[in-house]
């Protein structure tokens, strides 16, 4: 995914967001050598499998990392993730139009 382009608000605050974490900027640069599939990842990462599926979710929301499931040589089924492409620089201008189309949550009773 290209991020030089057409993000709108609330897909810059979840890129922001995806990237405001050291544990998935790990993950990220981990990724950028090679995909891996969880289990390599999870032992690179020192990290236990749910709580790197739950930094892989906020990744692949933002679109930052992919997934593909795939069978090993003896019929085990292997998800392997990669790093997708993007190229981002962030400008006044970016951020004036993505602020145009931010979804504001309402708080209840207001």
């Amino acid at each position: 995914m290209d991020k030089k382009h057409h993000l709108n608000g609330d897909q810059l605050l979840a890129f922001f967001e995806a990237l405001a974490n050291p544990h998935r900027l790990k993950i990220i640069s981990i990724l950028d050598q090679e995909r891996k599939y969880v289990s390599q990842l999870a032992r690179e990462t020192e990290m236990s499998r749910p709580l790197l599926y739950m930094h892989l979710q906020k990744l692949e929301k933002a679109g930052i990392v992919t997934n593909e499931m795939e069978l090993s040589h003896d019929g085990k089924a292997m998800k392997y993730y990669e790093l997708a492409s993007f190229d981002f620089r962030i400008t006044p201008k970016l951020i004036k139009e993505a602020a145009k189309t931010i979804t504001f949550k309402k708080k209840e009773g207001k």
